[in-house]
Order: C-alpha cells, then structure tokens, then sequence
C-alpha cells in the first residue's frame, strides 16, 4: 500500500507544481516548527538545527536531509498561512501567524 504524502507548494509567484513528502516526515517537521516558532521569531539560518532538537534520534535517523524537509515544509505553511517571513532587508526572519 502506498505511503500518504503532503502536497507541498512554494509561496513564490511564477513557480508552479508541488513537491509530495510523507506524512510522517511532514507532521514531524511541521510540529516542530511551530514549537519553535510558539516560543519566539528565528532566523530561517537557524531553523534546521533548532527543528533537530525537537525530533527523535528515529525520526532523524529515517528523515534523510532535514534540511531539505524543513525547506520544504516551511514554505507550505507560509502557503497555507500558518507562518509568515518578517519583511525586512538581511536575514530571513519567521513567525507564527496567530
């Protein structure tokens, strides 16, 4: 039987499709990032290391590249308006939207 995938899109205008990630990869990263993001803004620099905290040593394990996943499942929920980037020069900042 199939694995359950996400669609996930970019909130960037002019790029079209989506990228299918597992569920199980998407609601780790997902849960992590709003953890995060409930206790204050951080840098997107700095978003995978913190996300890394937050998941087991078997998440990580069966994740392949974090980096790549927290990417990903950061631009859906901008997308889906659960967090946004701060509009500033420099760095990217992000935040819940509550």
């Amino acid at each position: 039987m199939p694995e359950d995938r996400v669609a996930c899109r970019t909130p960037a205008s002019g790029k079209k499709g989506e990228t299918r990630v597992p569920k199980w990869k998407f609601d780790c990263i997902r849960k992590a990032i709003l953890e995060c993001l409930r206790e204050n803004k951080i840098p997107f620099v700095e978003l995978t290391d913190t996300v890394r905290k937050r998941l087991s040593s078997e998440e990580l394990n069966n994740m392949g590249s974090l980096g790549w996943h927290v990417t990903t499942v950061k631009l859906e929920l901008e997308v889906r308006g659960e967090i946004r980037r701060l509009p500033q020069k420099g760095k990217q900042i992000i935040e819940i939207v509550e």
